[in-house]
This record gives C-alpha cells, sequence and structure tokens, in this order.
C-alpha cells in the first residue's frame, strides 16, 4: 500500500461535536499533506510510532487542537493573531495542526534535534505555511534569549518531562496574562499541589485542569492552562539538564 492511499478520516461531526469546529477543506487537505510526510518523513526518522489513519488523526490532529479548545471556546480563547511557541515540538505536534488552524497566529516551533527542525522546514513549506518558523535550540537556552523570553501570548508544551519541568521551560517564554497549555495523560491531585507551588514560583497560577476523554478510544487526558501573572525571576530556566534533574 503506497502512502498516497492511506487517507485520514474526515470526521467533520466528531470536531463540530467536540471542538465546536469543523476544518476547512483547505485545512483537511493540509492535515493530509501532513500526514502523509510524516508518514514519509519517519522512514528517516523516528518521528512518530503512531501511523495508522484514525489513531494519527485522534492521537496528534484532535489531541493538539483539543489543548485549545477548553470549554469549546476553541479559536475565541486565543486572539486570532496571537504568537505561539511549542517547546519540544518534535515531528510538529501540537504546533503544526495549531498553525494550519490558525491562519493569523505566529507558531515558532523549538527543537534542539536538527534533523526533525530540517524536517519541519520542508514540511512548512510543502504545506505552504507561511505563519510556522522554526528555532533550534534547547528549552534552557531560549528562555534566556532577549527576543523569546516574555515574548508570547501562548506556550504550548506535550510529551516533554514532568510537568513542573514544562513549567519552568514554558513560563519565561510568556508575557504577563499569557497561557501556558501542559498537555499531560494521567494526572492526579498531588500533582496539581506540587504543580501549584512551582508555578508561583515561576510568576504563574494554575487557571484551569481540564479532564477529558478521546473521542475513538475513550483515553482520559488532561490539560494543564498555567496563567502568566508576574515577571519568572531571571534564574529560570536554569542550565541545560538542571531542570530534569533537579526538578522545583
Amino acid at each position: 500500500m503506497t502512502n498516497s492511499t492511506l487517507l485520514l478520516p474526515e470526521m467533520t461531526e466528531i470536531w463540530q461535536q467536540t471542538l465546536n469546529w469543523q476544518p476547512t477543506q483547505q485545512q483537511q487537505q493540509q492535515f493530509q499533506q501532513l500526514y502523509d510526510l510524516i508518514l514519509e518523513g519517519n522512514r528517516q526518522l523516528n518521528l512518530t510510532r503512531i501511523t495508522d489513519p484514525q489513531e494519527f488523526w485522534e492521537k496528534h490532529l484532535w489531541d493538539s487542537l483539543r489543548g485549545i479548545a477548553p470549554q469549546q471556546k476553541f479559536i475565541s480563547k486565543f486572539s486570532e493573531n496571537a504568537s505561539v511557541i511549542d517547546i519540544g515540538t518534535g515531528a510538529g505536534f501540537p504546533g503544526v495542526p495549531i498553525a494550519i488552524t490558525l491562519p493569523n497566529g505566529t507558531i515558532t516551533l523549538v527543537d534542539s534535534t536538527r534533523k526533525k527542525i530540517n524536517f519541519l522546514e520542508k514540511l512548512l513549506t510543502e504545506i505552504n505555511l507561511k505563519n510556522a518558523n522554526t528555532v533550534i535550540t534547547r528549552a534552557e537556552e531560549i528562555g534566556h534569549q532577549n527576543q523569546h523570553r516574555q515574548n508570547y501570548d501562548v506556550a504550548l508544551i506535550r510529551a516533554v518531562g514532568n510537568a513542573s519541568v514544562c513549567a519552568e521551560y514554558v513560563l519565561p517564554l510568556l508575557k504577563q496574562g499569557g497561557l501556558a497549555v501542559i498537555y499531560r495523560g494521567n494526572w492526579t491531585d498531588e500533582e496539581t499541589t506540587a504543580l501549584q507551588y512551582v508555578v508561583k514560583k515561576l510568576g504563574g497560577v494554575i487557571e484551569l485542569i481540564d479532564k477529558f476523554t478521546t473521542p475513538l478510544s475513550d483515553s482520559i487526558r488532561h490539560c494543564l492552562y498555567v496563567r502568566k501573572i508576574a515577571n519568572t525571576p531571571d534564574g529560570f530556566p536554569r542550565g541545560v539538564g538542571i531542570p530534569t534533574q533537579k526538578p522545583l
């Protein structure tokens, strides 16, 4: 079977029911191109184990967009022209589906692996996504760069470290009033208590812990929404490797 015969499901009704939104024909086409390019890229790079069309739709596309749609407020939750940064983007999730969905937003995709960034640059050109750009650097370093620190409305982090490490990476990047979205699988009350202490130290406050189930496999997922309410102290994020070795 060739890649071109693997078609993503459209799922129009599920998009509408779960996110109160559905992709335009052009966006559906871009989702398909994204899928094709990732299947192709997987031959050289270990981008994702999720290659089945339905699973890809749920675990990569739907899951990415569900993160910016708490309480079904989809795009209204963010201004149309929000500046968004995706830390540890890997194969481009959640940043690339969000860039497709928010054409007037600006999405910065950050990863420390040059091969993945090279792949994403090619992908952005092929899909014709002019509102996304890439940066190759480590999360601990970008938070101290003047053009990035306190520069974003929204910071996304998915499948990276524990939640306190995620908070230390993303809060320095947000403007005051900005929102961090931390994607998680399972989540406990004990973790909430620990995270409250950490985000307070970093100038943030937990605004919402959103628990939901995925529409096809009924998996439990959580998104944590952390609002930046004060400047993050200059020492954060700490040096390379320290946040993961010694979480706050």
